[in-house]
């Protein structure tokens, strides 16, 4: 009788040993899920804010070089059109 309850209490302690351990693996796992998606989530804003960062700074800088671009046209139409009423003086006072 002895042996069979030292048997029965040693099915039992193994048992409850492998219940134990399921249920610590399931915790582990439910950290780990935790914590990989904090991770995906501050990655992602991370992500964002620099997207967000390097568009402000692509819209700025598109935006100086049309200034530039338009200011060069400008000047260079004007620089045409002073050489085109040169030209047209020249011709006038020679047709004169």
């Amino acid at each position: 009788m002895r042996s069979r309850l030292m048997a029965l209490f040693a099915v039992m302690l193994l048992s409850s040993a492998a219940i134990v351990c399921a249920q610590d693996a399931a915790s582990d796992t439910g950290k780990a899920v935790k914590d990989t998606g904090h991770a995906t989530k501050k990655a992602a804003k991370k992500t964002a804010h620099g997207t967000e960062k390097a568009a402000d700074k692509t819209a700025d800088e598109t935006k100086d070089a049309g200034r530039a671009t338009g200011h060069g046209v400008k000047r260079g139409a004007k620089g045409i059109g002073h050489g085109v009423k040169k030209g047209a003086d020249k011709t006038a006072d020679a047709v004169k």
